[in-house]
């Protein structure tokens, strides 16, 4: 059973509530009914209600879930960073306990990859589809320049004093994320995102990368489940201000094939391509790809069937225009 309740101390959630996993409150929140159910894995600095926009959508046609990992967001203190599989337990045992069916379609932005990757190597058969979110891979260092390897990653960025600097600056960028979020929401997900929490934890999690990426790499292989990679290839002025742009376009053009690589890893995968965003904007991604469009690919095929749907987890709506309408107030 979820609580609803919340310490004084504590910034309250302004939807869902909390599950207790080995003593401690996780937050969550579910949504729709039916399966396979699919949860969302949010990226580092972001929290599970980041995805609500997206879920609220899902939740029209299969249960949706969003959470904050141990140590994150509105679930209380852990130390981090953690093990992969320290985070792919607590998931699991959270889904167990608000009692919701396996398998799962896990959809992991950006961190939240390389926890859904050994999620699906520890529970391989609790696993219906992956959706990778330009998210981190366990071989990350084999696609990228070496100016943008994990370790690379993690020394360029921005330390606790340039944060409290930017503070303005993240407040409008998120509030601008948030735009389409009822106000009550908007508000109290700026406060907690904003917060010197929010901002310590999003530091923390970005520190040892690579050895979450060896974590992985000594793992069995992900289950043959579908597979679907968003490839963000679209600007981003966070990454042109830390990298010089040869840099940021091989960059690019490493993420392009490390996710090729990874959907023709599959019986069934699918790379679309993004140009027309940036990696903290698939927060809000934008509307699927036509039929017949060349960015939607399939490895081995110049273009999708033009009378094939989008796919998604059901095969019967895209999962990402299924949740393209605004929020209600």
């Amino acid at each position: 059973m979820t609580n609803h309740s919340t310490s004084s101390d504590r910034l309250a959630p302004p939807v869902g509530g909390f599950q207790e996993i080995d003593g401690r409150r996780v937050f969550v929140h579910r949504s729709g009914s039916g399966g396979p159910a699919v949860v969302f894995l949010p990226g580092a600095s972001a929290v599970g209600l980041d995805y609500f926009g997206v879920q609220q959508g899902v939740a029209q046609f299969t249960t949706a879930v969003v959470y904050d990992r141990g140590g994150t967001g509105y679930s209380d203190h852990l130390p981090l960073p953690r093990t992969a599989a320290a985070v792919a337990t607590e998931l699991h045992e959270l889904l167990h306990a608000q009692g919701i069916a396996a398998p799962y379609v896990l959809v992991a932005h950006s961190l939240g990859g390389l926890y859904a990757h050994r999620f699906a190597q520890l529970y391989p058969q609790e696993v219906a589809g992956l959706v990778w979110l330009d998210a981190f891979h366990g071989d990350w260092d084999d696609f990228m320049p070496p100016e943008a390897s994990l370790v690379a990653v993690e020394q360029m960025a921005p330390d606790l004093e340039q944060l409290e600097q930017m503070r303005p600056v993240l407040r409008e960028m998120f509030a601008e994320l948030l735009v389409d979020y009822p106000e009550h929401m908007r508000q109290a997900l700026l406060d907690v995102k904003v917060s010197d929490r929010g901002i310590r934890v999003g530091i923390a999690e970005r520190t040892k990368l690579a050895a979450l990426a060896t974590e992985l790499q000594v793992g069995p292989n992900i289950p043959d489940v579908p597979v679907i990679a968003l490839t963000v290839v679209g600007t981003d002025p966070g990454q042109q201000a830390l990298m010089s742009e040869q840099t940021a376009q091989e960059m690019y053009d490493g993420r392009t094939r490390m996710d090729a690589a990874r959907v023709s890893a599959v019986s069934h995968g699918e790379q679309r391509i993004l140009t027309d965003t940036s990696h903290h904007r698939l927060l809000r991604p934008p509307r699927c790809r036509g039929p017949g469009d060349p960015r939607r690919r399939r490895p081995g095929s110049s273009s999708l069937d033009s009378a094939r749907p989008c796919p998604t987890i059901r095969g019967d709506r895209c999962l990402r225009s299924a949740n393209s309408r605004r929020l209600p107030a």
